[in-house]
């Protein structure tokens, strides 16, 4: 096994075993305080430190990774979301509903530290491997990578319902904390430490891109997240839950299954659009094109249940077809950003725009709550598909071929 392909599996593997925990604890978090009655805008606060943080480390873990490396950044974000669980092991029941929800945001917030340090770290790893002037494959590479670690997160769903069913919730945690640490001392052991340094010292005013195409990019990818978080972070859930009387294993067998075939797509993404992009890597207009064509399925989707039509065709056929298409659109916005930036700076430019990304997922998570709260899940799909609308619009500011994306603002 070559160098650089042995590094790539042992940055994927990590990255595999970091997302199973965080799906898991996810499901986890959410289906142990519905069941204490906690309301939808009180689960949506427990994550709200989640994404704030992950809009922080984005920006500022780009640019620690250019200086020390991507080792660091990877195995940095091990081991904070395996202090995260094991301490959330600690919450007491006897707790106020204050310093329940305190305590939890909290930790919430190391996580969202963990895992994005994790995600761009992963992320850039990929651009540094592949060599340049090689777009398909670093569509197939980037592709592969997101659709498994999306289908382990869905695994990740499922598992988390199993856990809590089974062992319980402070029993899961300490399962999965274990199961970290055994690949972040795997990881520590074998990764070069270099990878992925800039071959200069950046300043740090540069985590703020001056790429014009990765800034629009950026933007449509905020407006992008924020519409499947919308309905799916807290929405759906309770939906699944208190509207139609779901248990636990099958809230979390849904969003497992969801999720899992949202990662499958994912990476079969270079096979689907092979022949649309006449064996060639996507551009701008691939981007817009997608996203155009999510909010004409949101908004079909928003009138069937609006018409109160079969929730098995609306919710679950419908967002199933929402979760096809917005596969396919997620995994274009991974290529294109590493299509758009320079292996030096890859993960200054990845980070920001991941930044970016959890900015998005930050108004998703939060609308979520507030909106299925008064309007119900209706609602969030009309904000989802107007906020779908707004990404393709910007997109379509995107260049139409790759190497006019250097170009500054």
């Amino acid at each position: 096994m070559s160098g650089a392909v042995r590094n790539y599996a042992l940055v994927t593997g990590a990255y595999w075993g970091f997302t199973l925990t965080d799906g898991a604890l996810r499901m986890l978090v959410l289906l142990h305080f519905h069941s204490l009655g906690y309301g939808a805008i009180q689960i949506a606060f427990l994550f709200l430190f989640y994404e704030v943080f992950g809009v922080i480390t984005n920006l500022v873990g780009g640019w620690i990774g250019s200086q020390m490396g991507l080792k660091v950044t990877l195995l940095s974000g091990l081991l904070l979301q395996i202090s995260a669980l094991s301490a959330l092991a600690l919450l007491n029941p006897e707790w106020t509903v204050f310093w329940s929800v305190s305590y939890v945001m909290g930790l919430q917030a190391l996580s969202g530290i963990a895992k994005d340090l994790t995600k761009m770290s992963s992320k850039s790893a990929i651009k540094v491997l592949v060599p340049e002037n090689s777009e398909s494959t670093l569509f197939y590479w980037v592709a592969l990578l997101t659709g498994s670690k999306n289908a382990l997160k869905g695994l990740g769903f499922f598992l988390g319902g199993v856990l809590l069913a089974g062992v319980g919730f402070r029993a899961a945690l300490l399962l999965m904390s274990a199961g970290l640490l055994l690949i972040l001392l795997s990881t520590a052991l074998v990764l070069p430490e270099s990878i992925g340094q800039a071959k200069k010292k950046t300043r740090f005013s540069a985590i703020f891109s001056k790429n014009r195409s990765v800034n629009l990019l950026s933007l449509a990818r905020l407006f992008l997240f924020s519409s499947r978080d919308i309905w799916f972070v807290v929405g759906l859930p309770v939906f699944l839950s208190a509207s139609l009387g779901w248990n636990h294993a099958q809230v979390g067998g849904f969003l497992a299954l969801w999720v899992i075939g949202y990662g499958g797509i994912q990476a079969l993404t270079p096979n689907l659009l092979s022949h649309w992009l006449g064996g060639g890597s996507p551009k701008g207009g691939t981007v817009s094109g997608g996203a155009f064509a999510l909010a004409v399925v949101t908004a079909l989707i928003a009138l069937g249940v609006t018409f109160e039509l079969s929730a098995w065709i609306t919710v679950v056929a419908g967002l199933a077809l929402f979760g096809l298409i917005f596969a396919v659109n997620s995994s274009v916005h991974s290529y294109m950003i590493l299509a758009y930036t320079e292996a030096d700076q890859a993960s200054l430019d990845v980070g920001f725009y991941y930044m970016a990304n959890a900015a998005g997922r930050l108004t998703g998570t939060l609308l979520s709550g507030i909106v299925y709260q008064f309007y119900g899940l209706v609602g969030c799909l009309w904000i989802s598909a107007g906020f779908v609308l707004l990404a393709g619009l910007i997109s379509l500011l995107l260049p139409r071929g790759r190497r006019l994306s250097a170009a500054p603002c």
